[in-house]
């Protein structure tokens, strides 16, 4: 067979790209359709935008290395209150040992700034604290606030935990004036 014979034949070429062709169009189709159904190229859940301000005071009875962060709502989105966890360390009771609050009582239960109504990491924020509704649930809108007992050296951290799905995204996050 010459070169030249074979250069001039091309019958074979176009049927063959075409099938090639047809067959990567094919599985790239499959794999998107897949995806989809699978719900790996699903829509993502948008994080809130929200502003928090924190606030210390140590106006407590207590040890001078104990106090209470305000923690405020300033604007943006209103967000479900069992969806806003705060996470971190230096959470205390600083009314535990205070002669004032009457044997029986709960700090936590009070509806004032007085007592702190968040005393350990994990919880969510109150929906007591929360003037908002999102359905049926209680939302957290600007100007909501909420007390929590905390160390000068506190660190603390507001994170939004979804209740469908399993994403998380830190809001806003401080530290206490000794940290």
């Amino acid at each position: 067979m010459q070169v030249r014979q074979l250069l001039q034949e091309d019958d074979a070429v176009s049927p063959v790209i075409g099938v090639i062709l047809m067959v990567a169009i094919t599985v790239i189709l499959a794999a998107v359709i897949a995806s989809f159904v699978l719900g790996l190229g699903g829509s993502q859940q948008q994080t809130p935008q929200a502003s928090f301000s924190w606030e210390y005071n140590n106006d407590s009875n207590s040890d001078v290395t104990e106090g209470i962060v305000e923690v405020s709502h300033d604007g943006g989105d209103s967000i479900k209150h069992n969806e806003l966890v705060f996470r971190g360390n230096g959470f205390t009771d600083p009314f535990d040992q205070d002669p004032d609050t009457p044997d029986g009582v709960d700090a936590s239960d009070q509806p004032s700034t007085e007592y702190p109504q968040l005393v350990d990491s994990g919880q969510n924020w109150d929906a007591k604290n929360a003037s908002g509704n999102i359905g049926d649930t209680s939302a957290v809108v600007g100007g909501n606030t909420i007390t929590i007992g905390a160390e000068s050296d506190f660190e603390f951290t507001l994170v939004w935990e979804p209740q469908e799905g399993d994403t998380s995204a830190t809001l806003s996050e401080k530290t206490g004036p000794d940290a």
